[in-house]
């Protein structure tokens, strides 16, 4: 009696996944891209706050807290920007500080 090998076929897979992993990833942001985004949420978040600001000053603004919420948040997001510079400015200096 001889035994004959199994003739298996590749299987393909054709349902439609819940958890996303058929879908098609986008490439990764670069820390460009990140930093530029972020600047970019700053910077709105400001125009936001002097937008609050013009309407506080017209009488258009009925609940002051709004103005406020948005100050501090443009604030926050500035103080944030700020400290990320400093950061990057002093490692930078301490990179041109190493012997080589």
């Amino acid at each position: 009696m001889e035994i004959e090998p199994l003739q298996m076929t590749p299987v393909q897979m054709h349902a439609t996944s819940h958890i996303g992993e058929n879908q098609v990833q986008e490439p990764p942001k670069s820390f460009g891209e990140f930093l530029v985004d972020a600047l970019k949420a700053t910077n709105e978040l400001q125009l936001q706050s002097d937008a609050m600001n013009a309407a506080l000053a017209a009488g258009r603004v009925e609940d002051i807290s709004q103005v406020m919420v948005a100050s501090q948040k443009a604030e926050i997001s500035i103080q944030l920007a700020l400290q990320l510079r400093n950061r990057a400015v002093s490692a930078y200096q301490e990179i041109m500080r190493m012997q080589v």
